[in-house]
């Protein structure tokens, strides 16, 4: 046999060692985890976020970096979000302003929910409240009924801001009981209810988490929760279905999102751990405190939600023509 022969039969008879012994591709994940929230330090997202990304950490293995991306309606955040590499180390909190009001509310937007984005989780539910100034003679819905149809300028409404969850919440009330009310606007969910318990304006939509602390302090009046069953913190606050209004069913929904073209199994890995996360009692008891209920479902039952709200919501805006741009 040749040397070059010779040559040739041992490189291959060593070739099975040096395929075994290549280093494998990094299991994910083999670095940080970036964490964008569409909001300001200290709201209910954030709160979310953080709240489950320090349980997660350690069941990645990895540092989770909560970082806050305010603006645009939630558009800077998720723009970004649609921008970063498909690897699953860029996720992002999206309500369902994000991934189903803004494609509805702007006719030019810097990201395609649809197409942009992919859904990893539903993290957690916030319900809606209908609240009042506990001085402006609105005791129940039937209360407030009353005064908007004696207005003949439409009775004001607050909310934390044109195109969120609580401004949609109470155009769905607007709509199903055919009342005139003008909507006033506010740059978030607190100084609405510091208005409101001011009595600048009488009524507004609100979740738990924002509005605890005005309602168990008596500054604002729980009149009704848009949601199936009663909230565990207001056992005595019926709901719209009990009144007679199946169909004023609202919440803030906040889930994880990923970069459109993140490999499936990247996204079922991610998805594992946020919902373990999610079910540690701890994590689970303080979200349920604060005043969300935590959820943690698969990625097609996210999808499937999206979904539905996608074919409710949108149509709502489109009939009552809103626009924000």
């Amino acid at each position: 046999m040749s040397k070059f022969n010779k040559f040739v039969s041992a490189a291959l008879l060593a070739l099975p060692c040096m395929l075994l012994s290549a280093p494998s591709a990094a299991a994910y994940p083999d670095k940080p985890v970036r964490w964008l929230v569409p909001y300001a330090a200290g709201g209910g997202s954030d709160f979310l976020a953080r709240t489950i990304g320090n349980a997660l950490s350690p069941l990645l293995g990895q540092t989770v970096v909560i970082e806050n991306k305010p603006g645009g309606n939630t558009a800077i955040a998720a723009s970004e979000t649609a921008r970063s590499s498909p690897d699953g180390y860029t996720v992002l909190s999206a309500d369902n302003g994000t991934l189903v009001f803004n494609p509805a509310l702007y006719n030019k937007l810097s990201y395609d929910p649809a197409k942009d984005l992919a859904p990893v989780t539903l993290l957690g539910r916030f319900p809606m409240i209908l609240v009042a100034d506990p001085n402006a003679g609105i005791n129940s819905v039937q209360d407030l009924i009353d005064q908007a149809k004696a207005s003949s300028q439409g009775l004001n409404y607050a909310s934390a801001g044109a195109g969120s969850p609580h401004h949609l919440a109470m155009e769905l009330f607007k709509s199903e009981l055919g009342l005139n009310m003008v909507h006033i606007p506010y740059r978030g969910a607190s100084p609405a209810l510091t208005d409101l318990a001011g009595g600048q304006v009488p009524v507004m939509m609100v979740d738990l988490a924002a509005g605890a602390g005005f309602i168990k302090g008596g500054k604002v009046k729980p009149l009704a929760v848009a949601n199936p069953e009663r909230l565990p913190q207001l056992p005595d606050v019926p709901t719209f279905a009990e009144l007679g209004y199946k169909n004023i069913v609202a919440a803030a929904h906040v889930g994880m999102v990923v970069p459109a073209g993140t490999p499936q199994s990247v996204i079922d890995a991610l998805n594992s751990k946020v919902v373990a996360a999610l079910n540690e009692p701890k994590v689970h008891d303080t979200l349920i405190e604060f005043g969300v209920e935590p959820v943690g479902n698969t990625p097609a039952e996210y999808t499937a939600l999206l979904q539905e709200d996608t074919a409710k919501w949108q149509k709502l805006i489109r009939d009552l023509g809103t626009q924000l741009d």
